[in-house]
């Protein structure tokens, strides 16, 4: 399975993001490898289809559906949907897009 944490400098939810992302691993036995990704300029954000940071993509996909058709791209920061709007995505969301993944893994 392929995670990868894409994020811009400065960005107060990388770390949390991070962690949550190792702790929900953990809890699922898995050791997988968290790829981080740090999105420098605009041409980059494009160029990866960026859609905020902190954004977690398994297996080439973003864990909201929405995100994976989206056409605005740049350095910002990201919000997710968990109720109300925060820059940390629910523990839930990610541990549904890592239970897809390793499904997809066979």
């Amino acid at each position: 399975m392929t995670i990868e944490l894409l994020y811009i400098q400065g960005c107060p939810n990388h770390v949390p993001v991070m962690n949550m992302l190792r702790e929900t691993l953990d809890s699922l036995g898995r050791e997988d490898e968290i790829h981080q990704v740090e999105v420098h300029t605009k041409a980059e954000a494009e160029a990866v289809r960026f859609v905020g940071s902190p954004s977690i993509r398994i297996n080439g996909s973003d864990i909201e559906p929405w995100a994976r058709i989206a056409k605005g791209y740049g350095l910002s920061c990201r919000t997710y949907l968990n109720g109300s709007s925060y820059g940390v995505p629910s523990g839930e969301l990610v541990r549904r897009a890592i239970m897809e993944g390793i499904g997809e893994d066979g």
